[in-house]
Order: structure tokens, then sequence, then C-alpha cells
């Protein structure tokens, strides 16, 4: 095909998964022409994943669908219990219970939701229609190729019809078996390696069940119901709420319920053992010998003689498939302009909910790079590979973080050996007597705190003024209205234009005359890239007023308290923020009130007085010029 003939555009993302739905969504929302080329004609019914932590749940608010996380994804999945030995019994007391229902981890949400990923999906494609995005479904890529300074790649269409596209760059989204990486970066040396220390590789079976109510019509003869059990109480004894970690050294195994309540979809997924063949034990027969057992209850739990199983013909088989869990990541995520993330660039294994989490944070830490790179006129030579290896340099320092968590987690459904079991089971009973290590098990993850990067050579952040934190989000309030609303989506409005914005963070109204005046000169001194009418002005008093010096209320807010957000409908639909910290984001700064953040909500600078600020931003002008 001729150069001549092929279409132009910024950005082309071959893969229209959660990673690259979510990458096109933030790239539509600041502007940046692209394509996004789907193999599949349709999004899959097949539930996949099923977990999503506060992070991804941070970025989808991140793309203006909150409303609908707790309305049609998800359901908070609350707590995440480890239970113990070889006996077939869900609802036995765990040794380790982690709450992910409480609002501890500095974002604002709570720790995880289980959703529906054929839903997630509908909503994130909801959020990528613009004028910047075109979708092309049913589609291949069959060839890329790098040229100067765009990469020119070629697909067939629904119809056959072949077309080509040149753009800036290409991202593959496309899996771990996709053709970016399997056919165009492998060859040049790019290649999935360990990414962890401590090694993961085992093949697991996922089943996904729809459980559908029994009563006394359809099944007279169910032995419960002259016990007086409802339908609602069958369903809730057989299936209970939050989730199981099942550390059965026999064969491990990870159950929940997931989706909305209303859904009743259940998740079980269990180890294939060494001699065993995935395939054979996903099969029915196999399935009721590991799974049935589970819902199956001794008579003698309800002072009956029979046992009791919960109605096999109430239940629809949504998924059997076994699948290759593994800890690898690729020893680069970039060549040129052809970039890899997602599932493309590491994959993890099943325990820590972290999958579709972690491409959600490629896309939106990728996408504001991709935009600086596309707004540039020139260039310095390779500049841009500077910019994306400093994008998976820091990627892949809380890629490890997430996996290490992850890999814990694993390691206390797959520990076999029964000394290391009792001295687990009673280590952390002991642990468990002291307030501080129980605050902390609680916590799970969380207790790590939000991600801070290490600085190296080229990442765009300045380590001496606690330059890249992850900045917390916390409750707000515009002064003279009584709106809550998340200091995210105050932050990073669709209003803004600026790719870096400056968060103004004082103590009360009193300070804000003064401080107004002297950050009027930044948007000289940093050429425009941070704008005086777009600074954001958080007054940490929960009390505080609007005044004569708050005239312009558009731009000034207060923290809100836990109480006003659970009365607020940002609270529809899931729990009361529980143990939230509104000073968690004063705290975190430590005292530095002027903070250069990021569009992925990371901090380049934060300082504690103007002239700092006025130090740092010609650093980051710098790097957002090139």
């Amino acid at each position: 095909m001729a150069q001549e003939n092929y279409e132009t555009t910024d950005v082309v993302i071959c893969g229209c998964g959660p990673t690259g739905a979510m990458l096109s969504a933030y790239l539509g929302r600041m502007s940046i022409p692209h394509i996004v080329i789907e193999k599949e004609p349709e999004i899959t019914t097949d539930p996949r994943g099923i977990a999503l932590d506060e992070d991804g749940i941070r970025m989808l608010q991140g793309i203006g669908i909150y409303d609908q996380i707790y309305s049609d994804i998800g359901t908070c999945m609350s707590k995440f219990k480890f239970i113990g030995g070889t006996e077939k019994i869900l609802d036995k007391k765990p040794f380790l219970e982690m709450d992910y229902g409480t609002t501890e981890g500095g974002t604002g949400h709570v720790g995880f939701i289980c959703h529906k990923q054929p839903i997630l999906e509908k909503h994130l494609r909801d959020a990528m229609k613009s004028e910047f995005c075109q979708l092309h479904t049913g589609a291949s890529v069959f060839e890329i190729r790098e040229e100067g300074d765009h990469v020119y790649s070629q697909y067939n269409d629904a119809d056959g019809f072949t077309h080509g596209i040149r753009s800036r760059f290409l991202v593959g989204a496309d899996g771990k078996t996709g053709f970016t990486r399997k056919n165009f970066l492998e060859p040049l040396g790019i290649h999935m390696e360990q990414a962890h220390t401590a090694f993961y590789d085992e093949t697991w079976v996922a089943l996904n069940w729809e459980i559908s109510l029994p009563n006394e019509k359809t099944h007279p003869d169910f032995a419960l119901w002259r016990l007086g059990y409802t339908p609602e109480q069958v369903y809730d004894l057989f299936f209970p709420v939050n989730f199981r970690f099942v550390c059965n050294p026999e064969r491990p195994a990870v159950c929940g319920r997931f989706g909305l309540p209303s859904n009743r979809l259940w998740r079980f997924e269990f180890v294939v053992r060494p001699g065993e063949d995935g395939e054979e034990m996903s099969k029915p027969e196999n399935i009721e010998k590991v799974v049935f057992p589970y819902i199956t209850h001794p008579g003698s739990r309800y002072g009956i003689v029979e046992d009791v199983q919960f109605p096999e013909d109430c239940i629809r088989v949504l998924r059997s498939r076994p699948f290759r869990f593994s800890a690898r990541s690729c020893n680069r995520w970039s060549h040129g302009r052809v970039v890899l993330c997602g599932d493309a660039a590491h994959v993890f294994p099943p325990f820590g909910g972290q999958g579709i989490a972690s491409g959600f944070r490629d896309a939106v830490s990728l996408a504001w790079r991709l935009v600086l790179l596309c707004r540039r006129q020139t260039v310095a030579i390779n500049n841009h590979e500077e910019v994306l290896s400093g994008w998976y340099v820091e990627r892949k320092q809380q890629l490890e973080r997430s996996l290490a968590a992850t890999i814990k987690n694993g390691e206390f459904v797959t520990e076999g050996n029964p000394i290391k079991i009792f001295i687990r089971d009673w280590s952390l009973f002991f642990m468990h007597l002291i307030p501080r290590w129980r605050r902390d098990f609680r916590l799970g993850y969380r207790k790590e705190g939000l991600v801070k990067y290490n600085h190296s050579p080229g990442l765009p952040f300045d380590p001496s003024h606690k330059g890249g934190l992850c900045l917390p989000q916390v409750y707000c309030k515009q002064l003279g209205s009584e709106k809550v609303m998340f200091s995210d989506d105050v932050l990073f409005s669709k209003e803004k234009k600026g790719l870096f914005q400056l968060l103004v963070y004082l103590g009360s109204v009193d300070e804000l005359d003064v401080v107004r005046q002297s950050v009027s000169q930044i948007e000289e001194i940093s050429k425009g890239e941070i704008r005086s009418t777009e600074v954001t002005y958080l007054i940490e008093d929960t009390g505080a007023k609007s005044t004569e010096a708050t005239r312009d209320l558009l731009s000034i807010f207060r923290l809100a308290t836990a109480e006003e957000f659970a009365q607020s409908s940002l609270c529809r639909g899931r729990p009361e923020p529980q143990y939230y910290d509104p000073l968690y984001l004063g705290n975190a700064l430590e005292g530095n009130g002027f903070v250069v953040v990021r569009p992925d909500r990371f901090i380049y600078a934060a300082c504690d007085n103007i002239v700092d600020l006025e130090k740092v931003i010609p650093n980051a002008v710098q790097y957002l010029h090139g």
C-alpha cells in the first residue's frame, strides 16, 4: 500500500479491552486524535476479571463514569477471609481477615469492588466516545513498521478490506498473545521474563456460575423449607458474602460473589495439581468432585439426617476454563514509537485483583505522556524514547509492589507444608492481639500507603520536593455550595487545559488574599503551562465560610467530612466511609502547600513557599517542552 493512501492520526491503539479502552478515554478527554483497532466484533460476554482495587475505581472516576460503578458495574467486596484446613466449609472462622470495605487507602474509595467485566467494558467504551476517537471492531492488525517519525500499520476490517494508518505512536494493548508483541516486538528483543523473585507459575480453573433462587414450588423436597428458611437465606447460606481465600493444602481455591447483588454471580477458582490436565479438570464431572462439596452442607448443621446440597438445576455455568497464572513482565515496554501496556506488557497471578487495575495504571500514566509528545511540534532526536522509558521505569516500580502484595496473598492460599501452616496460623493469632498489627492486617496491602516512586535520571518529578508521591484524594465542597465532590474532579475538571495542575492547600480562608496574589505570577514563569485561572485552592478548615476574599468561588474549596460525604449522592450504593481521615492529604504533604500535580495524580513537586515553587516550575516546563 502506498504511503499516501494511509489515514493519518496521532495514536493507534491495538486492542479495546479494559486497558485499551481506558487509554482511549483519557486521550479523548485530552483532545488527542486516535484510532482503536479491536479484533472482536462485540464485547465479550465472558466475565473474566472480577476485582478492581481503589486505584482502578479512581481511574473510572477520572473518565466520568463514577455514577455507574455502584449502579451497574459492581459492588464493594468488603472483607477478604482466609480460611484454612481441609474441610469443605466456606463460613468457618478465618485465620486472617482483611477489610476492604473501609476508606483508609488515601483515595476516598473502598479498597475493592467486584464487577462484571462485560458491563465494565461497556461503560469504558461509552467513555471513549468523542470526536477524537475512532473505534474499528472486528478488525485485525497484520502489519506494523516504523519509518522515521511515524508508525505505519495495516489492518483488515470486518468486511475483509485492507486499510493503512500512519500514526505518531502505536500502543499494543492487545494482550499477552497479541500481534504487537508476538509479531513485531519479540523479533526486536522484547520478551516476557520473570517479574518477581518469588516466581509463581501454575494452572488454575476459573469457574463462573449464575445462581437462581430455589423456592417451595420449584423444589418442594428441599429440606430447608420445613425449617423456615427463605430462598434468600438459602442463597446466603451456600454462597456467603465476602470473598474467601480457601487455604486448603490439598487443593487451594478462591471464591466469592461478583457483579451487582441482583446478578447473583459466583466465581470459584481452584488449582490444577501436578499430573492433572487443566482442560479435564474444567469438565462437569470434575467440577462436581472439586466444587460441589463446598455447596453441600452436613445435615447435622441443621439438625437433620440427610446432607443438604444447593439445587444443581439452579446453577447456570457461564464459564469453566483453565488458565495459566504467572508473574511475568517484559524486559522493555517500548521500542521506538511502539509501546506495550496491560497484559501485553505484564501478567499477574490471580490473588490480588491487580490485572485490570495494573492495565489501568499503565494507560493513565501513558496517556499524558503521549499527549505531551503529540503536542510537541519539534523534539530532540530520540526524545520520545526517553519519555517512554521513563514511563515504564516508573510503572515497573509500582508493578513490583503490586506483585509483592499479590504473591504474598498467593503464599497464604497455596502453602502446603504442615509445619509452615502451623507456624503461620499461631503467629497470626498472637499478632492479632496487638492493636497496631491488628489494624495492619485489616488494611491488607493498603498499610503500605500510597505509592511513592524512587527517582532516577529522566523521571518527571522533583525528589527533593516530595515528587513521585501519588497525590491522596479527599472529599471537598466548593465554598458557598453544599455539593460534595472528589478533589480529583476539581483538580482535573474537563474544562481545564493545562497538562500539569497547581493545587494550593491552605489551613484557613485568612491565608487566601496574600497567596492568590503570589500565585498570579506563576503563569508567566511557567510559560502558560500552569494557568492561574486553573489553580485550585483547598482549605483544610471544614468549617470555612465564604468571605470577601473568596469572591472567585469557582476555584476555592474546603475539605468535607465523612458525614457530609455519607449524606451526598456520591455515597449511593457504596458503604459509608469508615475510618476516613479528611486530613490525609495535609498530612501527606507535610506542610508543603503548593503542589504541582501530573495528570496521573502523581506529584511533580510540593513546596512550602512560593519562592521554592518559582524555582521548581522552570524544570517542569523544560520537561514539558522537551
